[in-house]
């Protein structure tokens, strides 16, 4: 993909995923925020309000505040700058390219939160009997797609020395 489509594709994503991530967030604050959980199709889908002010799955949520900013912001902060970093400057496939800018993108969205209100603003959950996700939102959504879509890669294995200098076929496609 051209340096050109990578920032289109950046831009496009960017503005996509923490757009509708933010949008619904504010969503959920106005309309479920002091309401009982909400179910759907025989409880398999919930709207349940939650302010998360830890990581996945309240991970880090009981630390002592000024810790849990310096991990939760600062930490994820330089993360994310280095996801994109790595995402700009570097040519690597499409797949990967797209499958980390999920991963950058719904970070960036729930990092807007934690700084914006020191907790993430979850709203959704599934399930079907007693096996329940935790509560999640679009960020989640996106940065679970991303790893989802990493998970192959571990598997291809490293590339021969042989097949290091020939061009991915992505990589010339833009």
């Amino acid at each position: 993909m051209s340096q050109g489509g990578r920032l289109k594709w950046f831009a496009v994503l960017l503005l996509v995923v923490v757009g509708i991530d933010q949008w619904t967030k504010v969503y959920a604050v106005a309309h479920w925020k002091e309401q009982p959980p909400q179910q759907f199709l025989g409880d398999t889908f919930r709207i349940d309000y939650a302010e998360n002010k830890g990581a996945f799955l309240s991970l880090f949520g009981n630390l002592q505040e000024s810790l849990r900013f310096q991990i939760l912001v600062v930490g994820n902060g330089i993360g994310l700058a280095l996801i994109a970093g790595y995402l700009l400057m570097r040519p690597i496939p499409r797949w990967e390219f797209f499958a980390w800018l999920l991963v950058l993108t719904g970070g960036i969205g729930n990092l807007i939160d934690r700084v914006r209100i020191n907790a993430v603003i979850d709203f959704l959950n599934l399930g079907v009997g007693g096996v329940r996700t935790g509560i999640f939102n679009v960020a989640d959504m996106a940065i679970t797609a991303g790893f989802l879509m990493l998970v192959p890669l571990l598997f291809r294995g490293e590339p021969s020395p042989a097949d290091t200098s020939a061009p991915h076929p992505e990589d010339s496609a833009t």
